[in-house]
């Protein structure tokens, strides 16, 4: 059995583990409700999955809460609206 020569400093022991760490995992925007959630797979807030919906998230939930829910899917898809019918005039651009 192979038994070293040298003692291996503790530099040496870190330079080889310094790329051994966990990675954070790559989140995107989800296109309905805008939270971060991972690539391929279902929003858990929405229940949207490539523009179409798979889980039905109110289902579940109180009516206290699905009533909240609600109004706050309601909010979004009001500023979304509300952000793409305003087109930038030539002033508008000059001011910023």
């Amino acid at each position: 059995m192979g038994v070293p020569k040298q003692k291996h400093t503790k530099s040496r022991r870190n330079k080889r583990r310094m790329h051994i760490f966990a990675k954070a995992p790559a989140l995107n925007k989800c296109p309905k409700c805008g939270r971060p959630v991972l690539s391929h797979t279902v929003c858990s807030n929405c229940g949207y999955y490539k523009g179409m919906e798979v889980i039905d998230v109110l289902k579940k939930l109180t009516k206290k809460e699905k009533k909240q829910r609600e109004k706050e899917i309601a909010a979004k898809e009001k500023e979304e609206k509300g952000a793409e019918k305003k087109p930038l005039s030539w002033q508008g651009l000059s001011k910023k």
